[in-house]
């Protein structure tokens, strides 16, 4: 019996070409789209979960209490570390990591010590701790004395190889850190996973660091320092952070009450972007949730279409129905029938689908940073078998049962009602289903978009068009080389002005604390951004006085410039009623009166508000140079700049970035997720209109003889036409009503996430609504005219 289903199941689909590719087309685009969102999906949430005490790792993350609310940092104090080994034994494991971005790395000559290669890293200063924590394997050296010596460094695999052109003679031989400390290396690692928030390649040793200045600053917090820990089995975080409580008490000043810590578990630092990881990217699970949501939904309009086309074939059917009732099939025998040919399409569907995303997978890659690739292992294997399963049936159910319950008298007659094969209704309501789903997913596309464009074109209260940054060296030539080397790029034709500072107007990096002002014994109860700058600083960024003016050049600190948020939160209504007036920072360790106040601009992503920030010269501490170069001339200038930078530093390596692609780097997540949501809606979109046109062949069919009967009586083309297309038009009309609300709740929900952000304007609704009609009028055009320009003669004849 199962052969004579498979060979009958095969014979009809290779008679009817046409509608086994329009179904194959929409149900390999859904699974696979299906299939490359649980890969991502599985992926993100895959991170760090191969460590073996990955359950009882926790982060010691740090809380600040504001007037504005609670404010949240992976940070920790220097001596937390070394404070917890001592007041609770009963941890399994104590370790600091330190991290440090695009360090120089060099690699000398074996004898005379001469440079051989330079290269720039991300490099991480671990305890040996570490290793004991996490399971990172070493395929040389030893876990836990590898970094037990100061100036020793363990490299990756592929670091190894990349330094020294084979990783297993790497052992034993030396590496240069930041052309100062000569450091060797006693360990290799394995390549690290894609999926961790730990993307080693160079560690030393924490000993090889100068913290000497750091390590009893209880009040100091680094974001590039990290302290973990190892609970014991019998010990639970909530209990353990209970005692940080009194921890923090026992330790950190009275003054600093406000900060606290608290464990925050290894599975969520993956997604809690509050915190932050050493990834520049990562998903939340709100994203992760949303993409799983958006997979489900185009697997469900794949469906859609092949029960609109399937039960628009009906009436086609009907008489094959007929015979082999009457020849004494059963209702059950036919729903087999039905079902093995949806089973059929269905598995080819999902084939094609898996070759399809396989090919895809690169490009996405390339957009995500991802290394996601079709492997058959076993969860996807149990994936695509529910996939064929759960399409097959969802999309043959339901036609099955409408096919196998024709009367065999009524079917040979071809007397079929439209209710008879499923009834005009059930086909409206899945096609509103379809364009209601991509027109939420084109809303929301074209709202991303628009707060990208907003993003990338808002005034940020600086100019930061044609500048570039360039990171100095960082040794005490330095110090000595800058000055002249700012003098020597200021008298190039093509450079505007020169800067030295800390960092950027806008930062991911950046310092900030509390104060006193005014001569208070008390502190303010906020906390102030710093920016380090020379005074050129405010002339390279075309930054706008409101009151006083620049401070003084100099090489350490003879007065503030604030922004006007500083004046706001210290209570002032007038700029000009601030300058004079002192602000003491760290108990007197810094103090100097107000000089000038200039217009806000974001210290940071355009995420966050506008902070109070104070910028002072303060040379010591300068690591980039702000070059503003003129566009007409930026190939020459660039070719300049670069000369002279290495005849300054010859041992280090040039590299600049201009200042719109550091913005850019803010938005990374959200520039992902549009093209993320272009690509489904797209998909959406094409498979709603497969559905669609479905719909319009039935309409069509069922219609021929009423367009016969009107056309003998004088009806135009125009008028068929529009009697055709005004039933779609209305169905795009209702879904649209559905859409918009309901993408205008779950976009502005997402708008919540930033603190400067665009009004969701009607016009993006009639947008799509009109690309919605345009789109659907292209895609049943064809068949509309079609039918409209039919002989009725034909369409009569039966009669």
């Amino acid at each position: 019996m199962f052969k004579s289903y498979v060979k009958t199941a095969w014979q009809h689909l290779r008679g009817n070409k046409t509608y086994v590719a329009i179904n194959t087309i929409g149900l390999t685009v859904g699974i696979a789209a299906c299939l490359i969102i649980f890969l991502l999906i599985q992926y993100q949430t895959s991170f760090d979960n191969f460590h073996q005490h990955q359950s009882r790792i926790y982060r010691v993350v740090s809380t600040v209490k504001t007037p504005e609310g609670m404010n949240y940092s992976k940070a920790s104090a220097f001596p937390v570390a070394e404070a917890l080994r001592t007041d609770y034994p009963q941890l399994e494991q104590v370790a600091r990591i330190y991290a440090r971005e695009d360090q120089l790395i060099t690699v000398p000559e074996d004898k005379a010590g001469v440079p051989l290669k330079k290269f720039k890293a991300d490099v991480f200063f671990a305890e040996p701790a570490f290793f004991d924590i996490f399971n990172f394997p070493f395929l040389t050296g030893n876990a836990g004395t590898a970094l037990s010596e100061p100036n020793t460094v363990v490299l990756t695999e592929e670091t190894a190889n990349k330094y020294f052109g084979d990783w297993h003679t790497a052992t034993g031989k030396f590496i240069r850190y930041d052309n100062g400390l000569l450091c060797k290396v006693t360990g290799i690692l394995k390549n690290i996973p894609a999926n961790t928030d730990f993307p080693l390649q160079v560690v030393f040793s924490f000993k090889t660091a100068a913290y000497e200045d750091i390590l009893t600053d209880w009040t100091g917090l680094d974001g590039s320092l990290n302290t973990f820990v190892l609970l014991p089995p019998d010990m639970q975080a909530a209990s353990f952070n209970n005692e940080l409580k009194a921890f923090v008490k026992r330790h950190t000043p009275v003054a600093y009450a406000n900060q606290g810590y608290l464990l925050q578990p290894l599975s969520s630092m993956h997604y809690e972007s509050e915190f932050g990881t050493y990834r520049k990217s990562t998903f939340s699970k709100e994203l992760i949730t949303a993409l799983g949501l958006i997979g489900l939904f185009l697997l469900i309009i794949a469906c859609i279409n092949f029960i609109n086309l399937a039960t628009a074939r009906a009436a086609g059917r009907s008489k094959e129905v007929g015979i082999r009732k009457v020849l004494g099939s059963s209702k059950r025998q036919l729903v087999v029938q039905f079902l093995m040919e949806t089973f059929f399409i269905t598995l080819i569907s999902a084939a094609l689908a898996t070759v399809f995303a396989g090919m895809v997978l690169p490009l996405l890659n390339n957009l995500l940073q991802t290394p996601l690739y079709v492997q058959f292992s076993i969860p996807l294997l149990v994936f695509l078998c529910s996939i064929i399963l759960v399409v097959t049936l969802l999309s043959g159910c339901y036609p099955a049962m409408i096919l196998s319950g024709f009367n065999p008298v009524t079917a040979l007659k071809s007397k079929l009602t439209t209710n008879m094969v499923g009834g005009i209704s059930v086909r409206r309501a899945l096609v509103v289903f379809q364009f209601a789903t991509a027109q939420t997913l084109i809303i929301g596309t074209l709202i991303i978009v628009s707060q990208m464009d907003f993003f990338h074109h808002a005034p940020m209260g600086f100019d930061k068009e044609a500048v570039i940054t360039v990171p100095m060296a960082n040794d005490t030539a330095r110090k000595s080389k800058m000055e002249a080397l700012k003098q020597e790029l200021q008298q190039q034709p093509g450079v505007e002005s020169v800067s030295l500072s800390a960092f950027s107007p806008i930062d991911k990096a950046g310092w900030d604390s509390d104060f006193m002002f005014d001569n208070a014994v008390k502190k303010s109860g906020f906390r102030s951004e710093f920016k380090w700058a020379d005074a050129d600083y405010f002339k390279t960024y075309h930054m706008q006085f409101i009151a006083g003016a620049p401070y003084r050049q100099a090489d350490t600190v003879n007065g503030f410039v604030v922004n006007e948020m500083m004046v706001k939160k210290l209570g002032f209504k007038n700029p000009e009623d601030i300058l004079g007036k002192k602000i003491n920072f760290w108990d007197g360790d810094m103090v100097a009166p107000v000089v000038g106040v200039v217009k806000d601009f974001n210290g940071n992503s355009m995420k966050q508000a506008r902070t109070p920030i104070v910028l002072a010269s303060y040379k010591m501490v300068y690591r980039i140079i702000n070059i503003k170069i003129q566009p007409q001339q930026a190939k020459e200038t660039l070719a300049a700049i670069a000369g002279i930078w290495n005849r300054a530093y010859p041992d280090f390596i040039y590299e600049y970035q201009f200042l719109d692609d550091r913005i850019a780097g803010f938005y990374e997540q959200e520039s992902q997720l549009m093209q993320l949501y272009k690509i489904f809606a797209g998909i959406a979109v094409f498979i709603s209109c497969l559905g669609l046109y479905g719909f319009v062949s039935f309409m069509a069919v069922r219609r021929t003889k009423e367009v016969g009967i009107r056309k003998v009586l004088g009806a135009s083309v125009l008028h068929i036409i529009y009697l055709i297309s005004r039933e779609f038009t209305l169905l795009i009309g209702i879904a649209f009503l559905i859409a918009a609300p309901l993408a205008y709740y779950i976009m502005h929900r997402w708008l919540q996430n930033f603190a400067y952000r665009i009004d969701i304007g009607i016009g993006i609704f009639l947008l799509t609504m009109l690309m919605s009609e345009i789109i659907a009028w292209l895609t049943v055009g064809y068949q509309a005219i079609k039918a409209a320009v039919a002989n009725p003669v034909k369409s009569l004849k039966a009669e």
